[in-house]
């Protein structure tokens, strides 16, 4: 069936029908339409008219402006492929149907509603969001390509420019969290430096500080050292002068006893 076929991620692009393109994966092929390829038709549409039945054939032209649609709209966004179990290669292209009114308001709703599904943020960085409203102008770009390519082809170098203005973007944010965490990694190994060094510093503050302590002790015991053999030597000094005054006294008193008979 159709819907078996359609990769597991729904896009808001719209693409027609997928086709067989080999059944085994070693014949696969480019992206050029094989004439082997085998439309799957949607459930319950019945087959898919050939070009004779559509009356396209009778328009003259017509062929070569639609094939000319679809090598723009591939080269804007190419068909995806995928591999099913049993070697079936299928490839999905852009459709080259118009869209409606119809289609573009389809396409807001569904846009709004893939927000809320996926619950993308309303503001800031976002990779769901950035993810589905690029997928919402790949889709923009679909529907103006067919109706002019031109003006397709302009939007699309706008679109190529917004994503390497974002890609240029993304790897300066890179680069910038990347230069922050060799940052951080340095300033944190230069943190760890700092507090070994003040680890050391604080054992060596502690042995300076007893140094210190038996310094002083040591400062003390000699002043009260010299304190007391200054002291003692002025008790020394003291009782001598006593002594000699003592003396001088003596031998005054005697020098008088010798002196005043003879008068």
């Amino acid at each position: 069936m159709a819907a078996s076929m359609i990769p597991a991620n729904v896009s808001l692009v719209r693409y027609d029908n997928p086709v067989l393109v080999t059944k085994h994966a070693e014949k696969k092929t480019p992206y050029a339409k094989d004439k082997t390829t085998v439309p799957v038709p949607p459930e319950g549409l019945g087959p898919v008219p050939t070009a004779a039945q559509s009356g396209l054939s009778k328009r003259p032209g017509h062929g070569d402006a639609k094939q000319d649609t679809e090598e723009v709209l591939n080269s804007i966004i190419p068909p995806r492929e995928w591999e099913e179990e049993g070697g079936q290669l299928w490839r999905q292209q852009v459709s080259t149907t118009p869209a409606t009114r119809l289609d573009v308001l389809n396409l807001q709703e569904q846009l709004d509603m893939k927000l809320q599904q996926r619950q993308a943020r309303e503001t800031g960085i976002c990779p769901v969001r950035r993810e589905l409203y690029s997928q919402a102008f790949d889709e923009v770009i679909r529907q103006v390509t067919i109706n002019c390519a031109e003006r397709g082809l302009l939007l699309l170098r706008i679109r190529d420019e917004l994503r390497m203005t974002l890609s240029a973007y993304q790897t300066l944010y890179e680069s910038s969290c990347a230069f922050g965490m060799r940052k951080a990694l340095q300033a944190e190994q230069g943190k760890e430096e700092l507090e070994a060094s003040i680890a050391q510093l604080e054992v060596d503050k502690e042995e300076l500080l007893r140094q210190v302590t038996e310094l002083r002790a040591k400062c003390d015991q000699i002043e009260r050292r010299a304190q007391e053999q200054r002291q003692a030597e002025e008790r020394k000094h003291a009782e001598e002068i006593q002594f000699l005054k003592r003396t001088n006294q003596q031998l005054k008193t005697q020098l008088e006893g010798i002196i005043a008979p003879k008068k």
